[in-house]
């Protein structure tokens, strides 16, 4: 029972850590393909976001169904399907949170985006991709 619940919680440190990395190496991604698409391809920051943030998702996608959850014996699109959501939940999330702290309590939009980056990503994305998305 003990080692169980010591199984367990490695388990779960393991895949934090994992996603941690996933997350990281998405948003570098993202970041690459923003500036090329600024200052190389000509887009407007907007267009660059969009396209950018669309593919950094999906490298994240593949990255956590391979590699941090392991998770390939459901269908990818019933996992994308809840990605989805998830990501719109997270991006709703951030937004909330960012206009709550720089518009209500005046804080540093930059510093209000590291904190609420950092508090929906662990305390949002990776719990429901580890338990609804890519649950085993």
């Amino acid at each position: 029972m003990r080692r169980k619940r010591k199984t367990k919680i490695r388990d779960f440190f393991l895949s934090f850590g994992k996603a941690q990395l996933s997350a990281f190496l998405g948003g570098l991604f993202d970041f690459a393909v923003y500036s090329v698409g600024i200052q190389v391809l000509g887009f407007t920051a907007c267009i660059s976001n969009i396209i950018s943030g669309s593919l950094g998702a999906v490298v994240n996608f593949t990255i956590n169904r391979y590699w941090t959850f392991d998770s390939t014996s459901t269908p990818v699109g019933q996992q994308l399907g809840k990605f989805v959501v998830v990501v719109i939940g997270s991006i709703f999330l951030k937004s909330l949170g960012i206009f709550l702290l720089v518009d209500h309590l005046l804080m540093n939009p930059y510093y209000s985006k590291i904190i609420i980056e950092i508090l929906v990503s662990l305390g949002f994305n990776f719990l429901m991709q580890k338990y609804w998305v890519f649950r085993k």
